[in-house]
């Protein structure tokens, strides 16, 4: 196995939902730490948001692993942000057998976000 380079810092957020007075839901993402990573471009498509077609392209994320109950460790609904572009976590695995590394498969629209 090649060792990744890991050299882009990310921010991984995490969504807070609490009720407004309104009786509906204000969403807030809220940073849980940083995290070095390597992205890789995987492909692209559009997809209908906002009324809108917007192209959204999809990433392959690698990390340094960490144990699933740890609050650093990635999973879908996450995102992770990295100077206002903000990858959407869509799944998490093992990337190797020895559990050194993740691969993160996300995607980032480019536009129509929050």
């Amino acid at each position: 196995m090649t060792v990744p380079n890991l050299n882009r810092k990310l921010v991984l957020e995490e969504a807070v939902r609490s009720a407004d007075s309104m009786g509906g839901v204000v969403e807030v993402w809220t940073a849980l730490g940083s995290i070095w990573a390597s992205i890789d471009a995987r492909g692209g498509a559009e997809r209908l948001i906002g009324g809108r077609m917007v192209p959204v392209t999809k990433f392959k994320i690698i990390t340094r692993s960490a144990p699933f109950e740890a609050a650093s460790r990635p999973r879908a609904e996450q995102r992770f942000v990295e100077r206002g572009r903000i990858f959407d976590i869509l799944a998490v695995a093992e990337m190797d057998g020895a559990a050194q590394y993740l691969e993160i498969w996300a995607e980032e629209a480019e536009e129509g976000r929050s």
